[in-house]
């Protein structure tokens, strides 16, 4: 292999070192381009950049692999919960017994907020979309944390936001604030506190929670995507961890990121309302000229099958049977996916089905309103946000400042 690549512009010859990965990515270390060169790269998207390194987790987009720290997530998702690849996802390993043990009750430690975070909540506006409550909410909680040590924000976000989620929740449906119960985990807690009725017990759904503790761990980290970059690039300028995660909250919002799922279920509404003729909306995504978007098929990483979504696939068929649910937005959600994996040119142009595709059935599946989906997104990325925040500091990354290539007018003069 190479150490490194010559560069021959207007007849002088460079010389630029190359990075290895330990998963055998590559990359042509340019840090000195502009000053050795006078050039800069062009690169919309940041498709071929690489903005730091990284331990959390790698994409083999060909082969549709994705490691937590070297873990395969189908290992994962079969052996671990939650909060143990939340603890791998922070600290590299996974925990033994006894670190799993004082992790989880550090967690119900700190699952309290302070009584002027309701108040704060009564005054924002039940019309305000919840994953806008959910990052202003995150934002301001720093005013009422004193956090001595690093590790304990971590923990405190951890134990926090499933309680802001499920504020959020409850405020938009209109249901009184709940409090969470230190006798039960972390996801059948969080499912208590949204769902719980007053004055009646609240019988645990062990087939929702399983498929909870599945979304969120396939959501938990994935490499420099819209929202963890944006994470980085604030801590990068020392921005405080609630900021910096406030901040990838509302990057995830966007409609071609965390929205994805929100946007599956609003075109399947759509297409149902127009009569459910598949193959119409099928040859619709097909013809370039038409701006109609098939939203869940795909994905700019991905040249192969996600593997998330191979699992989220199981956990909605499992979900949708085990439950006698019948709907029929996932019904025609089942046979859009059918017909669109039999065209030629889905198959041909590898746009299969990704994990916003079935993250959104099953949050439909098990009674999670569609604007609420983009939040439950944010509860399972929150481990990969704090350790991308975590490992930019570790790395003494230097502020984010990237340049541009100016289109303007040249110099001139105001005449007057």
């Amino acid at each position: 292999m190479y150490s490194v690549v010559n560069f021959n512009i207007n007849g002088y010859h460079y010389k630029f070192p190359v990075i290895y990965g330990t998963c055998y990515d590559k990359a042509i270390n340019i840090s000195k381009l502009r000053e050795s060169t006078g050039f800069i790269t062009f690169d919309p998207g940041f498709k071929n950049t690489g903005m730091t390194k990284s331990s959390i987790s790698f994409i083999d987009g060909e082969k549709g692999e994705l490691l937590y720290r070297g873990y395969p997530i189908e290992q994962i998702i079969k052996k671990c919960s939650f909060i143990e690849t939340s603890y791998l996802i922070l600290n590299g390993e996974l925990p033994d017994t006894a670190q799993l043990k004082s992790f989880s009750e550090r967690i119900k430690k700190f699952n309290h907020l302070h009584k002027e975070m309701n108040q704060i909540l009564d005054h924002i506006p039940n019309f305000y979309h919840p994953m806008g409550i959910l990052s202003s909410l995150t934002y301001i909680l720093d005013a009422f944390i004193d956090c001595l040590q690093e590790e304990d924000m971590y923990i405190h976000l951890l134990a926090k936001l499933p309680m802001l989620a499920a504020l959020t929740y409850r405020k938009k449906v209109g249901g009184p604030p709940t409090h969470p119960d230190h006798h039960l985990d972390y996801i059948s807690n969080l499912l208590k506190m949204f769902f719980s009725v007053p004055n009646q017990s609240y019988e645990h759904n062990p087939i929702i929670a399983d498929a909870l503790n599945k979304l969120l761990i396939l959501h938990a980290d994935h490499e420099q995507n819209c929202s963890t970059t944006t994470v980085r690039l604030l801590g990068s300028a020392h921005a405080g961890l609630f900021s910096s995660i406030s901040a990838g909250m509302t990057a995830l919002w966007g409609r071609l990121h965390g929205g994805a799922n929100q946007a599956v279920i609003e075109m399947l509404e759509d297409i149902l309302k127009s009569g459910g003729n598949i193959k119409k909306w099928i040859e619709k995504a097909k013809n370039k000229k038409d701006p109609f978007r098939l939203m869940g098929f795909g994905h700019r990483i991905y040249k192969n099958f996600d593997p998330r979504a191979k699992i989220a696939k199981q956990v909605a068929e499992n979900v949708i049977q085990e439950l006698g649910i019948s709907d029929p937005i996932l019904e025609l959600a089942k046979n859009l996916e059918e017909n669109a994996l039999r065209d030629s040119y889905f198959i041909e142009k590898k746009l299969y089905p990704n994990i916003d595709f079935y993250s959104g059935i099953i949050y439909q599946a098990i009674g999670i309103p569609k604007d609420m989906f983009t939040v439950m997104f944010a509860l399972g990325r929150l481990p990969g946000w704090m350790a991308h925040w975590k490992e930019m500091k570790l790395n003494r990354d230097p502020i984010g400042r990237p340049r541009q290539i100016y289109i303007g007018y040249k110099k001139r003069n105001i005449k007057k």
